[in-house]
């Protein structure tokens, strides 16, 4: 029994002192600020508008696609009544009701209105207009600031979280989304930044300042619109300019359906960017763009993604592994997120420790 309890205690120690390089759940250092929901809770939202909420909200819409995400992945969809027209790629949106459609964003108030939901979350995009004429009609609106980077999107996350009583699911989800962007920008560290150019089918990018120009640079890769010195999020850069920038690596972002042919097609006859290095050592690297443009805890997909594209003999080496969704959902809903296309293969790095466990364990049976 003593030598037993010795392997036992071996093991103990060995995983204790390995997991948090592991990344195994249940072995990073503590949170910062445990989440807590308590009703009636008052927040002041965006607008400056005071925001009181007496009980958990049952029936919530969200005025936004990102509003929407984040609600799948801390696991309260079921509380999602209404969604916008961008979010129909859910899982399960199809039986929600679209409130929110076109471009520029339009919503339904007088079917908001019919709706009388408990609460509503509205993007920054929604105009202030619209959120009084809900709010008019005697029901809660909260409304958000723009996402500038990612430290925003984990805010907005555990916010939402408390708002919709869903704290648990919320804190999961950030602190596996902490975990996979830890990981990644441990993988690249040390590694030369290649130049780097993403562009919308509208012509735009993303400058540095936005929190899709963070995942380019968390990832390991160098913003061209850097160099552009541009004072707006989100601009439009001359053929000239790209061309003279000369990325070695170009991020095209399509809708899911569109995923899986061949990199170079998804780049236009006449598009300057076969003028490019990218084009020519065939570095198209081409991501879900309802994960990239979206602030919401699927951002860390497109991010691993790149990092691999960018570095990936240092992603290898960080024994890492892509999926085709991010591992931010909370227990309860990882069948949910599975659905979505993707497997939930873990905590990188977990599989070491499993075979940790397994050896120590034989001996231990050699041992009785």
């Amino acid at each position: 029994m003593r030598r037993s309890a010795t392997l036992f205690g071996i093991i103990l120690l060995v995983l204790s002192a390995t997991a948090p390089a592991l990344g195994v759940a249940g072995a990073q250092p503590a949170a910062q600020d445990s989440l807590e929901c308590s009703f009636p809770l008052t927040v002041t939202d965006a607008s400056g508008h005071e925001v009181t909420i007496g009980e958990e909200p049952q029936k919530i819409v969200t005025l936004g696609a990102s509003a929407a995400q984040t609600m799948w992945e801390i696991g309260a969809k079921e509380k999602v009544t209404g969604i916008s027209m961008f979010a129909t790629y859910l899982e399960g949106a199809d039986s929600r009701e679209v409130v929110l459609s076109g471009r520029p964003a339009t919503v339904d108030t007088e079917r908001v209105v019919e709706m009388n939901p408990d609460l509503v979350f509205a993007s920054n995009i929604i105009q202030n207009d619209t959120v009084s004429q809900i709010r008019d009609a005697g029901i809660n609106v909260y409304r958000f600031s723009m996402a500038t980077d990612i430290e925003t999107i984990y805010e907005k996350t555990k916010l939402m979280g408390r708002l919709s009583g869903e704290c648990e699911g919320a804190e999961q989800t950030v602190d596996a989304m902490r975990q996979r962007v830890n990981t990644v920008e441990s993988a690249v560290s040390g590694e030369d930044k290649p130049r780097v150019f993403y562009g919308t089918g509208a012509g735009f990018t993303a400058g540095p300042n936005t929190f899709i120009g963070q995942v380019i640079a968390k990832a390991g890769g160098h913003n061209i619109a850097a160099e552009a010195n541009a004072s707006r999020p989100y601009f439009k850069m001359s053929a000239e300019f790209i061309a003279e920038q000369d990325p070695e690596y170009v991020v095209v972002g399509v809708p899911p359906s569109q995923l899986g042919n061949e990199s170079r097609s998804y780049i236009p006859q006449d598009s300057v960017v076969r003028n490019t290095t990218a084009w020519e050592e065939g570095n198209i690297v081409v991501v879900n763009r309802n994960y990239l443009s979206q602030p919401a805890p699927r951002i860390v997909q497109p991010m691993t993604e790149l990092a691999s594209a960018f570095h990936p003999e240092a992603y290898a080496a960080a024994n890492t592994t892509s999926t085709t969704e991010p591992t931010t959902t909370p227990p309860a809903a990882t069948t949910d997120a599975a659905s979505d296309g993707g497997t939930n293969t873990g905590t990188p790095g977990f599989g070491i420790a499993t075979a940790l466990v397994a050896v120590l364990g034989a001996a231990l049976v050699a041992r009785r």
